[in-house]
């Protein structure tokens, strides 16, 4: 039956998509160096105005590898990466897999409650951060077990006069960080300058050793580093390249406004961009204003993002000013795409905006719709080349059903994770005789496509980051007023949903949206903060938890 199903969804790839890939075993460092062979010469990188040839970035990469093996980083260690899309975000990831290192790409916007978690969970001993977090890093050290600080600004690596400019106007706004000059913190630009230009060598099993740690709530909720082995991720940085097949190498230029510490932004903009020679436009933070001068300025060929971004370019009132028309790819994905935004996005740009699907423990990609075939609107598309996929019944979890029967998506290939790290249970609910169960609920119909219905676990997506409610909740707990509270998502035009918060306070105590709000600062990144309260009496003595939970969602959806 299953073979029957994947022969239908293949005879739906359009032209040129291979249904079947070889897949080198490799360490993911091979990607830059097969790249560095072909196009030396080639941009890499650009940011701010200042570019770095493929060949620069091999000898800084080289470099700074090296100059981690001096400081007794060795391979199977947990080395955090703590920064904003820059070419030092490029340079430390590469290195880290020269080395054999498991990387922990943290997005800047985690908070020190979160930032503590990952670090003690994963075991980071070596972290590199840029200075502006910097403070962040030192108001947890204490109860952290970090060796080594790598500190580096973002004006390391802009040429003059963008770095001179950039100085300027760091100190106009007091935000320049002094960072004292002692054992243990080390700056990023001297390691490399001081640095043999060549790392030991070190032998890795592409199959066998873990490349990152990718953190998720995965189905449960509850934060876990997923193990993503360099198989795992040079397996689906290949099957997306094959699914835009159209591609040309050493000619493409990717918009990286995508956070390159999701594995959306790893896999699609990161390692597909170098693996094709093409030149990373380097976003640290995504503002429409600055894309759309980016795009006329850089021209770039193809912008992975997710809803929230397209939901600003439809409503940027002056959008008519700006030449998109470089831009010969457009990708969605992060979280479901609302058909009125695609809609309106096409009829303004002329362009196919191709939706996609994946989760962080499939490296991310296994279904995304054709890049110029055939299509159907409001699906995640069609599994991508070596992948399987079926709905089984959600109760025993075994018997696959047939086309429009809604029931749970399980997902079969070489991009599937490994496991979550030191977390031998949770593994074992999620990955059953090879497949991985994902927790959406999903229907496929008679051509292959497949459609989220709903999701199984408890998760809110806004603006493409996951939520787990429990989270939010657990934090909200700690405050002495609140006796209880419950979290929910509520539908958002631009985010495609918001986080909205129950509050039920001890007693007679009477509390205030702004005194919940500080509350939550430092405690909570700021797009996991409440934006919509609600401040009530509890609906019945008996009534907790889950209970209240399941209540206070149906009454939201009734509202709706």
């Amino acid at each position: 039956m299953e073979q029957i199903k994947e022969q239908i969804w293949t005879i739906n790839y359009e032209e040129g998509v291979k249904r079947s890939l070889q897949y080198p075993e490799v360490n993911v460092f091979h990607l830059l160096e097969r790249t560095v062979r072909r196009y030396p010469r080639r941009v890499a990188t650009y940011f701010g105005g200042s570019t770095m040839s493929y060949s620069e970035l091999y000898a800084h990469v080289n470099k700074f590898a090296a100059a981690l093996a001096g400081l007794g980083v060795k391979k199977g260690d947990r080395v955090g990466v703590f920064l904003p899309n820059s070419p030092q975000a490029v340079i430390s990831y590469y290195a880290l897999m020269r080395l054999g290192v498991i990387a922990v790409m943290i997005n800047p916007v985690n908070v020190e409650r979160e930032l503590r978690f990952l670090i003690r969970d994963a075991g980071i001993k070596d972290l590199i951060v840029l200075d502006t977090l910097y403070r962040r890093v030192m108001n947890i050290r204490d109860k952290v077990e970090l060796e080594n600080l790598i500190v580096t600004d973002n004006h390391d690596y802009l040429s003059f006069p963008h770095n001179i400019l950039y100085l300027i106007k760091q100190y106009s706004k007091g935000r320049a960080p002094d960072i004292p000059k002692r054992k243990g913190i080390y700056s990023f630009t001297k390691l490399i300058r001081n640095a043999p230009d060549k790392p030991p060598e070190v032998e890795v099993d592409p199959r066998e050793d873990v490349a990152i740690l990718q953190y998720t709530g995965g189905v449960t909720g509850t934060p876990k580093g997923a193990m993503l082995t360099h198989y795992n991720l040079v397996a689906n940085t290949m099957q997306f390249r094959e699914w835009f097949s159209a591609f040309k190498e050493g000619e493409e230029r990717f918009m990286a406004a995508l956070p390159l510490a999701t594995t959306y932004g790893m896999t699609c903009v990161l390692n597909c961009g170098v693996y094709i020679g093409a030149t990373l436009v380097l976003v640290p933070r995504f503002y429409i204003d600055s894309i759309l001068k980016l795009i006329v300025k850089t021209r770039p060929t193809f912008f992975p993002g997710v809803p929230t971004m397209y939901v600003a370019f439809n409503n940027y009132p002056d959008i008519k000013k700006y030449d998109l028309s470089s831009v010969a790819y457009w990708n969605s994905g992060g979280a479901p795409l609302p058909l009125d935004v695609l809609e309106r996005f096409e009829h303004l740009t002329g362009k196919r905006l191709v939706e996609g699907y994946g989760l962080a423990e499939t490296s991310p990609v296994t279904h995304s719709n054709t890049v110029r075939g055939r299509r159907k609107v409001g699906s995640i598309g069609l599994p991508v080349s070596d992948t399987r996929a079926k709905i089984v019944d959600m109760e025993d979890g075994q018997r696959e059903l047939g086309a429009h029967e809604v029931g749970e998506l399980v997902i079969s290939g070489p991009q599937i994770m490994k496991g979550y790290w030191n977390k031998p249970d949770e593994t074992q609910y999620i990955l059953k005789d090879g497949w991985l169960y994902t927790g959406d609920i999903a229907e496929m119909d008679e051509d292959g496509f497949f459609y989220i219905i709903n999701r199984k676990k408890d998760m809110i997506i806004s603006g493409g980051y996951n939520i787990y409610p429990r989270e939010v909740e657990a934090v909200l707990h700690r405050h002495p007023k609140i006796k209880e509270a419950i979290i929910v998502g509520v539908p958002d035009d631009y985010y495609g949903e918001i986080v909205k918060a129950y509050i039920f306070c001890k007693g007679d105590k009477l509390m205030f949206e702004d005194e919940i709000i500080d509350f939550c600062l430092n405690k909570l990144a700021s797009y996991k903060i409440p934006k919509i309260f609600e401040i009530r009496k509890l609906p019945r003595h008996d009534l907790r938890g889950a209970e209240l939970r399941r209540y206070l969602i149906k009454e939201s959806k009734g509202n709706r």
